[in-house]
């Protein structure tokens, strides 16, 4: 068995979680290995029209926050349009669309009105490159056609299987989807409920397209949405039976599914491309054991509704980068690792509801009908719109950070200076920040904070500051303390040490 020389964290996965969660270690100068199943990245499951997602607010930002943003071109072209009709749908609940023209945006109290959008088209493929290219650029190595078969740990570290190869890493970090062997491997519990239906993404010819109606079709028997023609996504309250079986799917199959649930003739003469999945839905009970960690799929899986899946994935990454890394580097304060589980867990519990919920209302029975013309209704008020509309974009999403601010725990709003420039390119060499709009009046003392605990200080004239005076800011986005009027600076000391060890005095001569 072939030894390779040391890395500081070896990651399962390189898809666009570890691939996010491979740039924040780099961007902290550690050192990443990447090991990868497939031998090559392109899927026609990754592309138009079965590879689009949705960015929320949370993953919009934290691309934005490390220079990203603009290298997606698709959500140029596909992006929500703000500036379009005021009626246009701005997304759905179970397949009930809520517009535009019912949200009002000035009851998220934490977000600048403008400052970046909070919801965005991608492609996966698209996604995947931008961050295959940024993480190459930081020194990250990716070994495609490894699979990991397992792993042993030990106080020093982790030793990882992949074919004839041996990897030693301080840490592992399992961030291969839901079938996720690190996860398998290392025993951690993965509890939750059942699925109740069996769901199809098909590319397929048929014959008489005009027996089957565009867009989401909710039936007796099911659901069948055609985004494009020939292109289907169809849930089969089966149970799960179909997936859980691991059969092939065949022509056959998909038109006799396709048929009773559009309740139609309609007749399938090709089948390109299929794959299957369900609503099972379970969360990990503990995202790290030992020098384990999972994240993405490996911690939680959930039914694809929404397009929640991938930006819990990412937020786990975002969450976890900066506090693997200063794990590494012997910076990290008591308890930081084991705050990333605190804070990432209930936000995927969460998730996991709003999946379970969805498919409670989808179920094809008289139950579930009356359940969606309640929705309905509620969704096509101001404040039901709204609320939909923060869950589903993520504005709501915040941790508990205990007492504090009202912003604490929040992702900080895009301040915009006075000379043009924004917060979030202040964060793109991945460092906290203590941001100061100029009202310290103590001689320094903000400056002298960061100082010791070397955080990055930044004193500037905000166009718009929510009438704040500072504000910390986790390398992640998350406000960590803030104040209005003269800062206590016990309480910032406090802060700063919760999250961030002072650094050694400069020796004296």
């Amino acid at each position: 068995m072939n030894t390779t020389p040391d890395f500081d964290v070896v990651i399962a996965g390189a898809g666009p979680v570890g691939l996010f969660l491979a740039c924040e270690l780099a961007l902290a100068q550690c050192s990443v290995l990447i090991l990868e199943k497939a031998e090559h990245p392109r899927s026609p499951l990754k592309r138009l029209p079965f590879g689009i997602r949705g960015l929320t607010s949370p993953s919009i930002e934290a691309l934005y926050r490390r220079d990203l943003l603009d290298e997606l071109a698709l959500h140029k072209r596909l992006a929500h349009p703000s500036g379009g009709s005021p009626r246009a749908q701005a997304g759905h609940f179970a397949g009930i669309p809520f517009g535009y023209d019912k949200i009002d945006s000035a009851q998220w109290r934490n977000r600048l009105p403008g400052s970046l959008p909070p919801s965005l088209i991608s492609e996966m493929e698209e996604i995947e490159t931008v961050l295959t290219r940024r993480a190459e650029a930081l020194g990250v190595v990716i070994k495609r056609g490894l699979a990991v078969a397992g792993f042993t740990q030990s106080e020093a570290g982790v030793t990882v299987q992949a074919g004839d190869h041996a990897f030693h890493a301080q840490w592992l970090v399992g961030c291969d989807g839901a079938r996720s062997v690190v996860r398998k491997a290392g025993g951690f519990e993965f509890a939750g409920t059942e699925p109740e239906f069996t769901g199809y993404s098909v590319k397929v010819d048929i014959a008489d397209p005009e027996k089957l109606r565009p867009g989401r079709n909710v039936t007796p028997q099911g659901m069948y949405f055609q985004a494009q023609p020939g292109y289907l996504n169809l849930q089969d309250f089966d149970g799960g039976a179909f997936h859980n079986q691991g059969q092939p799917v065949t022509r056959e199959h998909v038109q006799e599914v396709l048929r009773r649930i559009s309740g139609t003739d309609v007749t399938v003469t090709a089948l390109h491309i299929a794959t299957t999945w369900t609503d099972r839905a379970r969360q990990a009970a503990s995202y790290r054991k030992g020098r384990v960690l999972l994240s993405g799929d490996a911690a939680h899986i959930h039914a694809p509704l929404g397009g929640q899946g991938l930006n819990l994935g990412l937020g786990d990454a975002m969450n976890l980068g900066w506090k693997l890394a200063a794990t590494i580097r012997g910076r990290a304060p008591a308890g930081l690792l084991d705050s990333y589980h605190t804070e990432r867990a209930p936000v995927g519990e969460q998730v996991l509801d709003w999946s379970r919920a969805q498919v409670a209302i989808m179920r094809p029975n008289p139950e579930a009908r009356a359940l969606q013309a309640i929705f309905r209704d509620l969704m096509d008020t101001r404040d039901g719109a709204t609320y939909f509309a923060g869950r589903v974009w993520g504005v709501a999403m915040h941790y508990d950070l205990g007492a504090g601010h009202p912003l604490a725990g929040y992702s900080v709003p895009n301040v915009e200076f006075e000379d043009g420039t924004t917060i979030g390119e202040y964060m793109r060499d991945g460092r906290a920040v203590l941001l100061d709009f100029g009202d310290d009046a103590e001689n320094g003392t903000l400056a002298d904070i960061a100082s010791d605990y070397g955080i990055k200080y930044v004193r500037a004239a905000a166009k718009d500051r929510l009438g704040l005076s500072a504000v910390l800011i986790r390398p992640d986005g998350i406000v960590a303390w803030a104040a209005e009027g003269r800062p206590d600076y016990d309480e910032l000391q406090n802060a700063a040490g919760r999250w961030f060890v002072r650094q050694p005095a400069a020796p004296r001569f």
